[in-house]
């Protein structure tokens, strides 16, 4: 298993401080902020530790409200807002410096039977032919650049679709959809909780891309920076994230500063297992 990894493993496994009121701690690696996947991943967590484990969790809804800080611990809170006979709901709050960073609700369900269909998978090359990340950057940024910003990752991630920096280039590129294989490098436990919450943590690593792809843009690029404001996904089948799955992404608005990104997970037998929605802050200088 890569380290990486394993510091994500460890990093969604959380501390319990009191009765429904958990710790989590972020990378030791410095960055000026808490990567959004890593607080909903933990969030997630905390909610489904309250959870009776047949119960798995079908949809999330959740608002980035502050940048979070690396440097000190995260004290999430969970409320246990009902547990019916088939459903329970949770609401979580993620804390830093007495004032909340981030909010997320999350759905739980037992299994039942009922009418069933999805979208279809859309086509896509298989990942085993597609160049690895460090391949695929590494003419772009360099190979050392290349090697370093792949080895923080603990997923492989596979871009069947133009990268944004390569729409920089040759703006024919340019794209309102993208799709990329992704899986974590390394074997899983059976937990139904960790994949989701592993894939919950992937569900925002590319996902606003797929804005500046449109566009011909890339963060750092005329001075484009943004964040992620809001993130909702459901959960449809059980699926591993040790498994290729394919995340196909577009965009069907982007205006006063915000952009809007949907996407679908399949696996790759072709069942749709995860949507996801997001909004995030956009701007850009021009420059």
């Amino acid at each position: 298993m890569k380290e990486t990894l394993k510091e994500l493993l460890d990093l969604l496994d959380l501390e319990q401080i009191e009765n429904d009121i958990f710790r989590g701690r972020s990378s030791a690696e410095r960055q000026q902020r808490v990567f959004g996947g890593q607080v909903a991943g933990q969030a997630l967590v905390a909610a489904g530790r309250t959870v009776p484990p047949n119960r798995q969790v079908h949809s999330l809804h959740a608002y980035f409200i502050r940048p979070g800080d690396p440097l000190v611990p995260i004290v999430y809170t969970v409320d246990r807002v009902r547990d019916g006979r088939s459903f329970t709901t949770r609401r979580v709050l993620a804390i830093q410096h007495g004032k909340a960073i981030f909010s997320l609700s999350a759905s739980f369900q037992v299994a039942e039977e009922g009418i069933e269909h999805q979208a279809a998978m859309p086509d896509a090359p298989d990942p085993e032919t597609l160049p690895t990340a460090r391949e695929r950057f590494a003419p772009l940024w360099g190979a050392e650049l290349a090697e370093k910003w792949v080895s923080r990752r603990p997923f492989d991630v596979r871009h069947a679709t133009p990268l944004t920096w390569e729409a920089i280039k040759d703006p024919s590129l340019a794209s309102p959809v993208s799709s990329v294989w992704l899986r974590v490098d390394g074997e899983l436990p059976d937990d139904p909780l960790l994949h989701v919450c592993l894939m919950t943590y992937a569900s925002d690593m590319t996902l606003l891309d797929t804005v500046l792809l449109n566009h011909a843009l890339a963060w750092g690029e005329k001075g484009t920076m943004g964040a992620s404001l809001d993130h909702a996904m459901w959960f449809h089948r059980p699926f591993r994230a040790d498994d290729w799955l394919l995340y196909q992404q577009d965009t069907p608005f982007a205006g006063n500063a915000r952009g809007l990104a949907r996407g679908q997970v399949f696996t790759r037998d072709g069942q749709l297992v995860v949507s996801v929605m997001q909004e995030g802050l956009i701007r850009t200088t021009g420059a």
